[in-house]
């Protein structure tokens, strides 16, 4: 397989948004491993696109076959919301470039698996202000707003990506996001430069 530049940041650091665009790049042609949850859909989601959709059953059935490769367990206000990652038997072959995105968390347990070579890390960062505010006009959006599980969310992500657990993740590089343009110009230069500096 080629490489996998796996995106990572707190919630609301603009991940969806720059994954999507780099998608869209030509200058890059990514195939991608879309991680699954069993959380609700959110207004303006798409199976398939942001997440694959399941339910505690199906999260059962691929870990039974062997093809969950790593889980994260969130105790929400709404009940227990699990991530993980799968792999399927037309995914992660042959020289292919993959886009992924995830928590420092994930991340962590795909290099495990695929190895540390074959990683390029984006560690995206934006002011926590600018992040709680992005947060909460993305929740009014919602039909059924969920404010108070929007907060255990941004409380949540203060431990799980300490500066400690930053550098645990070798993580050396910071993309801050308050530019989406500058921003999205930066990661590309970062990945051209990494997938040359691998080759």
């Amino acid at each position: 397989m080629g490489k996998i530049v796996y995106l990572m940041g707190k919630s609301s650091s603009g991940k969806d948004t720059i994954y999507k665009r780099l998608l869209g790049k030509s200058e890059f042609l990514f195939y991608t491993a879309v991680l699954y949850t069993t959380r609700p859909i959110r207004a303006g989601e798409k199976n398939g696109v942001e997440y694959y959709f399941t339910d505690e059953a199906g999260f059962r059935k691929l870990q039974q076959e062997g093809k969950v490769i790593e889980d994260r367990t969130y105790h929400t206000v709404q009940g227990v919301w699990r991530y993980f990652t799968v792999v399927e038997d037309n995914i992660f072959q042959d020289q292919k470039n993959y886009l992924m995105i995830g928590t420092l968390e994930s991340y962590e347990k795909v290099c495990a698996y695929f190895g540390r070579e074959k990683m390029i890390p984006v560690f995206i960062d934006l002011d926590d202000g600018e992040r709680l505010q992005r947060a909460l006009d993305r929740e009014r959006m919602q039909e059924v707003p969920q404010y108070e599980e929007m907060c255990r969310r941004f409380l949540a992500d203060m431990q799980d990506f300490s500066e400690e657990k930053i550098a645990q993740a070798g993580i050396e590089k910071r993309f801050l996001n308050d530019d989406l343009e500058r921003c999205l110009s930066e990661i590309s230069e970062y990945i051209k430069e990494k997938c040359e500096e691998k080759a």
